[in-house]
């Protein structure tokens, strides 16, 4: 049974989902930018030994069989790197957690909640959910197992709370835990969580890719610091225990994960698929070509690939589109509030460094100005994007009217003359201080093509840019060791996309409130990556958090969202419709707006 949203987001009174395609909106940018050639600089990829997962002591009486082995084969030229979801930076990493652990409750590709460990979707009309709004009662499905045969039990779903409540584990989806007051056990299969205040977003918790659930027994001495440092829990985030159709069987890092059947299972007698293969590295045009032209994969992930390129892979017809709306996802360029000069070591992008100029707000609404979104979208993205003046997109009931961008390189330089920024030479300068900047963002076609667009169109009002290129597997990971993470953010500017992981934008917009600012001393796991804070943003999110009714959530979503456009906090781009493909006798993929491509993963099948 699924059940949907009477209003727009999740609220105490609905039970019913609107179903929202989100688009971004189209402005005037001015004439196209041609793409000038560009260099980047990757970062090699360390090699990581296997991991592998020892077979379960207990082995079920009535395992599933089949006359011949069924390998599901899933490109995704960005690699998985861990395969805890709480620790994860990246969809990629989501990706992987999901063949092996699970929520209470996913997203379909309507909007639509779908129990998954839970047996039903709490409502108000079911008792689950309290009128006043201060407790959500969930039941979960009885006789659940994890992937090494021991029992399912309230005890993981509290442990996985407490996992991620605790600020010093660098949780990253600790904003979807953050709610909770407690969560109190009923009997075996039913719990009740109740709220520190009244809640007008009762899905926030174990739902979607955020909610993912941790075998207690398994991570019992993770929670803390150890999380991400400790040699036991370091083993535990590559190899998880989960309950989902697939165990792990092997693992190397920022390269292939291979699963295998879970007996445990609780419909293991329904899963198709013996083996899954999650296959990283490469690029997006390989992957696709690997699915749409040669036929050695099943599926491919995430084709951000050049419209010029895309199209002609996808015209044969050989294989099938998966696509719909919005992704719910903005490819934007994001500020860095902090300095992060190498000079200054151990306080390098630190929140308490200011930035040299981009704190300047005249420097950040010239940069802004300058930048071409039409060239960007009708030169690079094509059908599979359009330009935005928006950071939320979806619902489109939340996409703001009162945003603009159009591209004004004229105002630019008249911005940066009356602000001091004197032009010598190419490069503006005040005080001593020159502007000059790195973007970086990760290795692909699309995206250097786009970095190159934002450098000559920087260059007209006399900003510098240097171009870094990182391999996704690196950028888009949790390591507080590595320096190339889009957390640690050691540039000036860095682009990449980010979306709401739900209908309700909350837990979304709760990331660019100032206890989120990322630092070393929450391991760069907060999700303000920017190192903004305005006291009045925090204001208007404190009002959403304790607002019921839908129309004036709406309202004060929307003036977030302006207050983070208008102070050029991060600079949105292209909202994306980023394909995915598969073969045609590929029977299960669905496009997704809230939730991994893969969240139904556990039905797929293939026909003759």
């Amino acid at each position: 049974m699924v059940y949907r949203w009477r209003i727009t987001w999740t609220m105490l009174l609905v039970v019913t989902v609107i179903i929202f395609a989100g688009c971004g909106a189209q402005q005037s940018q001015g004439l196209p930018t041609t793409v000038p050639a560009t260099e980047a600089t990757a970062v090699s990829q360390p090699t990581v030994e296997p991991t592998t997962i020892p077979m379960p002591t207990e082995v079920p009486t009535a395992a599933p069989t089949s006359k011949e082995k069924q390998k599901l084969t899933i490109l995704s030229w960005q690699a998985v790197t861990t395969l805890n979801p709480h620790l994860a930076t990246g969809v990629k990493d989501f990706n992987g957690a999901t063949v092996i652990l699970e929520p209470l409750a996913r997203y379909n590709e309507n909007d639509e909640l779908v129990p998954f460990l839970a047996a039903e979707i709490p409502t108000i009309e079911n008792g689950g959910i309290a009128p006043d709004g201060t407790s959500i009662t969930w039941k979960i499905k009885p006789g659940l197992k994890w992937s090494d045969g021991s029992d399912f039990t309230i005890d993981d779903i509290i442990f996985t709370w407490r996992y991620c409540a605790d600020e010093t584990t660098g949780c990253t989806n600790k904003t979807s835990f953050d709610p909770i007051a407690n969560i109190e056990q009923i009997d075996e299969t039913t719990f009740k969580i109740t709220w520190k205040e009244p809640n007008p977003n009762p899905y926030i918790s174990f739902v979607g890719s955020a909610g993912m659930i941790l075998q207690q027994k398994q991570f019992a001495n993770c929670i803390g610091s150890v999380a991400n440092t400790d040699a036991e829990c370091q083993a535990a985030n590559l190899a998880p225990i989960g309950t989902n159709a697939w165990r792990l069987k092997e693992f190397r890092p920022g390269d292939t994960v291979i699963y295998e059947r879970n007996p445990f299972y609780r419909d293991a007698d329904t899963v198709f698929f013996d083996e899954v293969e999650l296959k990283g590295g490469g690029d997006a045009a390989s992957a696709a070509r690997a699915v749409c032209t040669t036929g050695e994969g099943d599926f491919a992930l995430n084709l951000q690939v050049p419209k010029a390129v895309l199209e002609p892979i996808l015209k044969d017809g050989t294989c099938d589109v998966i696509a719909g709306g919005s992704t719910g996802g903005v490819e934007r360029i994001v500020i860095n509030f902090a300095n992060p000069d190498p000079a200054l070591g151990d306080k390098r992008s630190e929140p308490d460094q200011p930035h040299p100029f981009l704190t300047d707000p005249v420097v950040r609404k010239a940069i802004a100005l300058a930048i071409d979104r039409k060239a960007i979208a009708e030169q690079l993205y094509g059908p599979t994007g359009a330009p935005t003046c928006n950071l939320l997109v979806v619902p489109a009931s939340a996409n703001s009217p009162n945003t603009t961008c159009e591209r004004n390189v004229e105002e630019a330089k008249r911005l940066l003359d009356e602000a001091g920024w004197v032009l010598k030479g190419s490069v503006r300068e005040k005080d001593g201080v020159k502007l000059v900047v790195t973007l970086q963002t990760s290795i692909n076609t699309l995206r250097q093509n786009t970095q190159a667009i934002i450098k000559s169109n920087l260059a007209e009002i006399g900003i510098q840019t240097y171009l870094k290129a990182i391999d996704p597997a690196v950028f888009f990971s949790g390591d507080p060791g590595n320096p190339d993470t889009l957390n640690k953010f050691y540039a000036d500017l860095q682009m990449y996309t980010f979306g709401p992981s739900s209908p309700d934008p909350q837990s979304y917009l709760e990331g660019w409130i100032c206890a989120e600012v990322t630092s070393s001393a929450n391991r760069w796991n907060g999700n303000n990556v920017s190192r903004y804070c305005n006291p009045a943003y925090d204001e208007l999110f404190d009002q959403l958090k304790k607002e019921f009714d839908p129309q004036r959530r709406m309202e004060l979503a929307i003036q977030m969202n302006d207050l983070l456009v208008n102070d050029i906090v991060e600079i949105p781009l292209i909202n994306r419709y980023t394909p995915a493909v598969k073969l045609k006798n590929l029977i299960g993929p669905t496009f997704n707006t809230f939730d991994s491509s893969l969240w139904n993963i556990a039905t797929w099948r293939r026909i003759p």
